[in-house]
């Protein structure tokens, strides 16, 4: 009984902080629409960008940041798992492409942008050197004024 327990508060627990970061930006203005959320966008590159890793764990995985994003946004993420202008083939169909190619075409990251339901762009932000998540939850809350 204390094992089932144990497992149902865990499952509970990780269900009350889970967050869905959507791939597909027709998705997420369709989950926006629906919501009345605004779109948190999120350019990554997980595997070669320091300030990313240092984002994905400081702020992404903390639970004041997932809290606000239950409330406040809908989550889209365009991870780029290779530098800028190394010679793999590129899909310019590819989602994330057509993201970096309308929202970020300098290439930074990390890099961060609200929209709203449409896909307006309602203000950005990049890598900043705060001590907490609940400091860029202040951040990102801020862009929308």
């Amino acid at each position: 009984m204390k094992k089932s327990l144990c497992v149902l508060f865990i499952v509970l627990h990780t269900a009350a902080y889970s967050q869905e970061w959507n791939t597909d930006f027709d998705v997420a203005k369709k989950q926006s629409a629906t919501t009345g959320k605004n779109i948190l966008l999120v350019f990554s590159g997980p595997e070669w960008c320091t300030n990313c890793t240092k984002l994905d764990e400081l702020v992404w995985d903390s639970p004041e940041f997932k809290a606000e994003a239950e409330k406040s946004w809908v989550l889209l993420r365009a991870d780029f798992h290779e530098k800028k202008g190394m010679p793999e083939p590129v899909n310019v169909n590819d989602m994330k492409m057509v993201l970096a190619e309308k929202y970020n075409r300098d290439g930074f990251f990390p890099f961060v942008v609200l929209l709203d339901k449409t896909g307006r762009r309602i203000g950005k932000t990049g890598y900043e050197n705060l001590d907490t998540a609940a400091a860029y939850v202040a951040l990102f809350k801020n862009l929308a004024r």
